[in-house]
């Protein structure tokens, strides 16, 4: 992979390095051999990122030309319109406090040049700034309110901003983050392929039990890619690996979310993408989309602050109430009666200001169809926790079995629209949720992140389950190198 620095002036930025190629922005967007390396990542240092001038079109073309430009267009205008970059500095709120905490004054500029600031206590921050917003040049301006540390604006900086006093630094820090992200030939064949399996070995409800984490590796290195785990602590080493598969519990707001987004900017292939994890874990977009597709779902209602007197008549009681973004059975509660509806709605509406309301199915199973690919590769029955409504007893700590069954044992309507739905979502991996009672078939939800538990879903396929998945990796690693989109 080469590595372009972009700049108006060659004389802007004086020092390369191995794989670094100092490039003129006017020769980067007319000279068409640039466009021949699918590969490239591009660091625009122009002097301006206003809309239209040679800055903005540098990360433009570098877009359209399949390029990793650093930053991306669609980061120059949300940051210039002051929308993306507050709201991901917003998920950085505890360590902003941590790291501002010590200062008198309530107002602090912070500049962040390739993740680095001249003071080195505020280092981590800037490293997090840095790949958050993917930008090499940034300066962010806080303000401590109410005893907290707010982001107020947040500007991408031109090369000529940079003071004089600062350029010298800026220039080795550069060249330190370039040092670091080439990876040294260390013997291994040029197509085995390194793919991360992010886990965390303190976290609870995780999708793949130790055992079956094991059997993911031991396959892919069995298909000749270099696997490694890592942990939350290793945000920083993403862009190592060509690959990464999350083996965690994903949701927004949260670091399984900023990996995946990481990954993504980097190039690497990667499940479960940002997208996936955005639209599976709000409910409210489920429901939405589901029934914009005319797909059978329970009765559904979202409810705001000025229908709650519709839930009755629209779903009787009992009913089942979620929050957006729900996962394991928890924040899914049934409501029997006037008072308790009124009650959990209430509460839940203190959190969001939409949730969902849907009719109490009840059944002794809920068929789980899992999807990668936009194809089938398991079928589940997940029963009731013994004496509970769900499938996880939260109270009683308890869970239901869960029973494989060939593909083939699953009724094909149950099948085709699980498909259906999950190919609403992406190509990554799945799990969709599917009630049965009597003919009727509705899909509960659409999971990304599904369980796969050695002795659980790969009671038919065994091994073969796995091969399957590491073989949709190398598959997807494969076609990218031949230059295709994974």
């Amino acid at each position: 992979m080469s590595t372009l620095i972009v700049v108006d002036d060659p004389g802007d930025w004086p020092v390369g390095g191995d794989g670094v190629t100092v490039v003129p922005a006017r020769s980067y967007l007319t000279d068409p051999t640039y466009g021949e390396d699918k590969a490239a990542r591009v660091f625009n240092l122009c002097r301006s990122y206003r809309y239209q001038s040679m800055g903005y079109y540098v990360s433009l073309l570098a877009d359209a030309r399949g390029h990793r430009p650093w930053p991306r267009a669609g980061t120059i205008e949300d940051i210039q319109s002051q929308n993306l970059g507050q709201v991901l500095i917003a998920n950085l709120a505890q360590l902003v406090d941590q790291s501002l905490e010590p200062l008198k004054a309530d107002r602090f500029e912070l500049s962040v040049y390739f993740g680095r600031n001249l003071a080195h206590r505020y280092n981590v921050l800037a490293e997090q700034l840095f790949q958050l917003l993917q930008a090499p040049l940034l300066r962010v301006r806080f303000e401590r309110t109410g005893g907290h540390w707010h982001a107020r604006s947040v500007r991408l900086i031109g090369i000529r901003e940079v003071p004089d006093i600062h350029r010298q630094f800026m220039f080795e820090a550069a060249t330190g983050y370039f040092a670091t992200r080439v990876r040294p030939y260390d013997g291994r064949p040029a197509r085995q392929y390194a793919l991360a399996i992010l886990h965390n070995p303190e976290g609870s409800h995780l999708p793949s039990n130790p055992e079956a984490l094991a059997k993911f590796a031991r396959v892919g290195e069995a298909l000749g890619m270099r696997v490694e785990f890592i942990t939350p602590a290793d945000y920083a080493r993403v862009p190592e690996f060509d690959a990464l598969f999350i083996r965690d519990t994903t949701f927004v707001h949260h670091y399984t979310y900023r990996f995946s987004r990481l990954a993504q900017s980097e190039g690497l292939v990667v499940i479960d993408d940002p997208e996936s994890i955005l639209k599976c874990n709000n409910k409210v977009y489920l429901a939405e989309m589901l029934a914009h597709h005319n797909l059978p779902v329970p009765r559904t209602l979202l409810i705001h602050r000025g229908n709650i007197d519709q839930v009755m008549p629209l779903l009787a009681l009992p009913c089942v109430l979620k929050q957006p973004d729900s996962s394991f059975s928890s924040g899914v509660d049934k409501v029997e009666t006037e008072q308790e509806l009124r009650e959990k709605v209430a509460s839940l509406l203190a959190h969001s200001d939409l949730i969902v309301a849907q009719e109490w199915l009840p059944t002794e199973f809920d068929w789980r169809i899992g999807i990668l690919d936009r194809r089938v590769i398991f079928v589940c029955k997940y029963y009731m926790a013994e004496g509970h409504w769900q499938i996880i007893d939260h109270d009683g700590e308890r869970e239901g079995r869960v029973e494989a069954l060939a593909v083939g044992e699953a009724p094909s309507e149950v099948v085709e629209i699980a498909l259906q739905a999950a190919n609403l979502i992406g190509d990554g991996f799945y799990g969709a949720d599917i009630k049965q009672i009597g003919n009727r078939c509705c899909i509960i939800e659409i999971n990304d992140n599904p369980n796969v538990d050695a002795g659980n879903e790969d009671g038919v396929l065994r091994d073969a389950l796995y091969r399957e998945v590491m073989g949709v990796f190398l598959r997807r690693l494969e076609h990218r190198r031949e230059g295709g989109e994974a």
